[in-house]
């Protein structure tokens, strides 16, 4: 185990001509430690960008009144946010940790295909310049919603192809990292790991990636069609010439369910590997979490519609998206269940990794919660296009993605650089995090009861104390994230030593850090005999 340890801070290259030095290291890297690394610190850098325009935004509702931005800026502000956080914060994100856990999870040397990883980050670099170049020309940024409807979309600038294209990149980035974490878990596992053998996180990103190659071409069909509505002279979405805006909204969230799923999976994962750690148990009802897993993940593909209740649906249709988006609770609520279960009794200690797990645990929840009250048609019919919206899905995104991949950096970051971090403060930026996050997005239920449209530069004066108070958290969860970029890159530089046995706080019987899903016979350190 400690050899292991050792073996893993260490970033070992092994290229065709031997190791390359300096900056060549990171633009030809094939070693899949070297490019979880990228991704992470690309998505961090994304996170920072994103949230400086969430801040725009919180900024300019803080009163009523038009003060700081034009609409057209404003709504651009919006869609851009959105189109940041999703393809360039959180998805990155979760890939760099599949590069450098799942080798090291399934014993594999390197991921399967590692010279298209390589292709698969650098990628990402142009696409995101191009996408915010977007804002430097005539006629501006994107400003019709992350959703891209037309006709709204259509009312673009130049922009627009540009929007276009990157979407596209990024579509083949994730395509391409998805075909990676397949072949490898499906070719590179250590003799004797059979596919229930498997830590949950491996699990949870093999169910991702067939996510992502399922529905990523959806979203390129999408958007192409709009293209060449804009510049080649077809009419998919035009009804005057025989076609239909609402068959866009079908097509995109075809594929926009399932992003939900893809951003929330290996959330489920690492929260898995997570919990069990730190409550010195196995995790409960390992086989029920897979099955639970891939029982959402096929739900994902059926229940798209419920984004569009008010679009004059058949009564037969809302039914059926109403009870199938329902449905959906019950793997859910499983895993919250089995979670809960995992702590149940368990010899639990509270490091900043854990801490976010449960906080993961509760705030995720409230965000579940929200979710069924917008399934329910009629309801949905008064929430649609409200702030309840925006609450029901930052509270997922945000305590449920952004957590876990906090939890996740504080978990692995021992075993990724060797050093610890200094836990005080870690402590800290998860009690800023927790309690700003709550002041930040829960106002925004009672906004959305009370009848605040999304979307909106100005806003009726009954609604500007709620928007004070989450404007104050906005800014106070924003700064905070500084707090998060100096703890890793101080980590990184340097510090206290880790142990080969990083979370086991001095207890005589603490479980092996490194593989804590499935009761492990063995934990597959060293390779097992082949017989």
């Amino acid at each position: 185990m400690a050899h292991a340890h050792t073996h893993d801070a260490a970033h070992d290259h092994h290229d065709d001509h031997g190791p390359a030095k300096g900056i060549g290291r990171w633009l030809f890297a094939t070693n899949h430690k070297d490019i979880g690394t990228m991704y992470m610190l690309f998505s961090l850098l994304m996170f920072f960008i994103g949230g400086a325009m969430a801040l725009v935004i919180r900024a300019e509702l803080f009163q009523p009144g038009m003060q700081l931005v034009d609409p057209m800026f404003f709504n651009q502000m919006t869609t851009m946010h959105a189109l940041i956080m999703i393809f360039g914060a959180v998805m990155p994100a979760f890939v760099g940790l599949a590069n450098w856990m799942i080798p090291l999870q399934v014993g594999a040397p390197d991921m399967a295909l590692p010279r298209m990883n390589n292709f698969s980050f650098w990628i990402l670099p142009f696409a995101f310049t191009m996408l915010l170049g977007t804002l430097f020309v005539p006629g501006g940024g994107p400003a019709g919603g992350w959703t891209m409807y037309p006709p709204l979309s259509q009312q673009l600038g130049d922009g627009f192809p540009m929007l276009i294209f990157a979407v596209h990149l990024m579509g083949a980035s994730s395509i391409m990292g998805a075909i990676n974490v397949i072949v490898t878990i499906m070719n590179m596992r250590a003799p004797g790991m059979s596919l229930l053998k498997m830590p949950i996180f491996v699990w949870t990103w093999l169910i991702t990636a067939y996510l992502l190659i399922a529905v990523m071409p959806v979203l390129a069909g999408a958007v192409t069609m709009l293209l060449t509505d804009h510049y080649f002279g077809t009419t998919f979405f035009e009804a005057a010439g025989g076609g239909d805006p609402v068959m866009f909204q079908h097509i995109f969230w075809f594929f926009g369910h399932p992003e939900v799923y893809i951003m929330i999976l290996p959330a489920f994962g690492i929260v898995s590997e997570i919990i069990p750690t730190f409550s010195r148990k196995p995790l409960f009802g390992y086989d029920a979490m897979v099955y639970a897993t891939a029982s959402i993940a096929f739900l994902s593909f059926i229940v798209w519609a419920h984004h569009m209740f008010t679009v004059g649906m058949p009564l037969a249709g809302q039914m059926f998206f109403m009870l199938a988006t329902m449905l959906i609770a019950v793997p859910t609520g499983v895993k919250v269940f089995n979670w809960t279960a995992t702590m149940f009794k368990g010899s639990i200690s509270f490091e900043p990794p854990m801490l976010f797990a449960i906080s993961f645990l509760f705030l995720f929840t409230i965000g579940g919660f929200s979710g069924l009250m917008l399934a329910i048609v009629p309801a949905d019919f008064q929430y649609h296009d409200t702030y309840f919206v925006v609450a029901h899905f930052h509270y997922v995104l945000v305590p449920g993605a952004v957590f876990s991949l906090m939890a996740a950096a504080y978990y692995w970051l021992p075993k990724w650089t060797g050093h610890m971090y200094n836990m005080k403060l870690a402590k800290a930026h998860f009690w800023l995090s927790t309690i700003f996050v709550n002041v930040l997005f829960f106002p925004q239920h009672f906004l959305g009861l009370a009848g605040m449209p999304r979307r909106i530069p100005d806003y009726s004066t009954q609604f500007a104390d709620w928007n004070m108070i989450s404007s104050i958290g906005a800014f106070g969860f924003g700064l905070s994230q500084l707090l998060f970029a100096y703890i890793v890159f101080a980590c990184i530089r340097g510090g206290e030593k880790a142990t080969d046995k990083v979370w086991d706080s001095g207890r005589p019987h603490g479980l092996e850090w490194t593989l804590s899903s499935p009761p492990p016979y063995h934990s597959f350190e060293t390779a097992p005999e082949v017989k």
